[in-house]
């Protein structure tokens, strides 16, 4: 089981649904205090109706996570709210339509480096003063497969994936002797709304299980369970990492 978790709080942006809102629950069940940030309040709310359900204390904050003002207001109300952060999980991300490079649009770029990008920046620049001041925590972004390798007709995508892998190595390295650890991981393809989408309805998300090597999707539960343990006291010492979690897709 993981430990280091009662006392402690955990701040989740894009916690409304897929891999965030798995890892708030999972930060919930494991005895922090959760912050939800969505920018949907009905699916953010709904979170946190689940965290509570299960005997856990937590609130939804609405957030667009490309604005600085809106993460630097999300950290200040959890640090007013519980009175510490210890934990970020960068979870909301933006998923383009796979295209050619060419036909990719100047908005939909901004876009996606706006919210897969800078938006785990910002979760990272105005969550670390509040760790630095209860004398650390740990930060786990959700990058992708396409972080750690180049796809065809996704270039907004790996691009900003790509991006989040190396300001979590930077960021690693430039706050470890302060006791803040940096992670990533790394999802191949996961059974989760914006993979539905990617496959043109929840119906035919089966059919891209033919991508995994292991032969199915990933559930947003394992990713979950990933995150946490990151933020573990048994993942002490583990920081500048960007971990498959991947079902062996990138391993060839």
């Amino acid at each position: 089981m993981a430990t280091g978790f009662q006392g402690k709080v955990a701040v989740v942006t894009g916690g409304g649904s897929g891999i965030g809102r798995a890892a708030a629950i999972a930060f919930g069940a494991a005895g922090a205090k959760v912050v939800v940030a969505n920018r949907t309040a009905s699916s953010g709310n709904a979170t946190v109706d689940a965290i509570r359900k299960a005997g856990g204390d937590a609130i939804y904050v609405s957030t667009d996570v490309a604005k600085a003002a809106a993460v630097e207001a999300l950290m200040t109300k959890a640090a007013s709210q519980f009175g510490r952060i210890d934990f970020l999980c960068a979870s909301a991300g933006s998923q383009p339509t796979p295209g050619p490079m060419l036909d990719e649009t100047e908005d939909a770029w901004n876009l996606n480096l706006d919210v897969n990008l800078k938006g785990t920046w910002l979760a990272m620049k105005y969550a670390i003063p509040h760790m630095l001041k209860v004398g650390g925590g740990s930060i786990v972004s959700v990058a992708a497969a396409t972080g750690l390798v180049g796809f065809a007709n996704w270039t907004s995508q790996c691009a900003s994936k790509h991006g989040v892998v190396g300001l979590t190595k930077s960021v690693a390295l430039e706050f470890a002797k302060q006791n803040v650890r940096v992670n990533c991981v790394c999802p191949g393809l996961v059974r989760t709304p914006m993979t539905e989408t990617l496959a043109g309805g929840a119906a035919n998300v089966d059919g891209l299980a033919a991508m995994e090597p292991v032969g199915r999707l990933g559930t947003p539960e394992e990713l979950a369970a990933t995150i946490v343990f990151l933020c573990s006291d048994g993942a002490g010492f583990i920081t500048g990492q960007a971990l498959a979690v991947d079902g062996g897709m990138v391993a060839g």
